[in-house]
């Protein structure tokens, strides 16, 4: 297994947060963002954690789930429904996380995989594709990690085709938006899965639109590049990420 990479190093009780990459940013906006990485770093970058990559499409997933004190689970251009054997390994990996209640966070396609293991339905969203800045309807009382609150919704940046149609049974609606219904959700209470980005910048959405302008259409990309004028509400979330993943930090 290829040697998981650090964007920082370890350091006295700092939990360590090991991410599954499951995908890639295009090549040509890598100089400018950074791959994904590098854009969770930033976005943790303010709460004194450790980030250890582990590229899960370029070599076998973790030997064993306590590595790391919690996991993000990346996007990906993949589906979660391709018959590829990585997306296979992962499935069995997040069985794995969830029976060792090891904390997880799952993001957009890592939302997807995790529902799809565990008895859930993953689709092309019927109203095609979901871009730019969207206001995720929070559902149900706020859970003890939503620190600070938000008064009712949250503003992500969305990039996706594939969406989450229908739940795992066991599963907890916690965020939703009339093109997406199921926004976010929990498995249990060490599994956070939420479907838009927390590390994207509107500045990496508004490329990765003009990137795929045509598959996406100049009508909902035009409209989804004038949604990135309002701010986002990032540091909100990655505050939640960060204390979820705490769950699982015995330092």
């Amino acid at each position: 297994m290829p040697e998981p990479t650090s964007t920082a190093p370890r350091a006295g009780d700092r939990p360590r947060i090991g991410l599954l990459q499951c995908g890639y940013i295009p090549p040509s906006l890598v100089p400018a963002h950074g791959d994904y990485p590098e854009a969770f770093a930033a976005l943790l970058a303010p709460h004194d954690v450790d980030l250890v990559t582990y590229d899960v499409q370029a070599g076998p997933v973790p030997a064993t789930t306590d590595e790391c004190d919690g996991w993000i689970v990346s996007g990906s251009a993949s589906s979660a429904y391709e018959p590829l054997a990585w997306i296979g390994a992962l499935e069995g990996y997040l069985r794995r996380l969830v029976e060792d209640e090891a904390p997880t966070v799952a993001v957009c396609f890592g939302h997807q995989v995790l529902a799809q293991a565990f008895g859930g339905r993953v689709a092309k969203s019927p109203a095609g594709w979901g871009v730019g800045a969207h206001d995720y309807e929070l559902v149900g009382p706020a859970a003890p990690w939503m620190d600070p609150p938000a008064s009712g919704s949250v503003r992500l940046v969305a990039s996706h085709q594939d969406q989450v149609v229908e739940l795992p049974a066991d599963a907890v609606l916690l965020a939703r938006t009339d093109h997406c219904p199921v926004a976010a959700y929990a498995l249990g209470s060490r599994m956070l899965a939420i479907q838009p980005h927390p590390e994207f910048t509107t500045a990496l959405s508004g490329e990765l639109i003009e990137l795929r302008r045509e598959r996406i259409g100049a009508a909902v990309a035009d409209a989804a590049e004038a949604s990135l004028d309002e701010p986002l509400d990032q540091a909100t979330v990655a505050a939640w990420m960060v204390a979820f993943l705490r769950q699982g930090h015995q330092g």
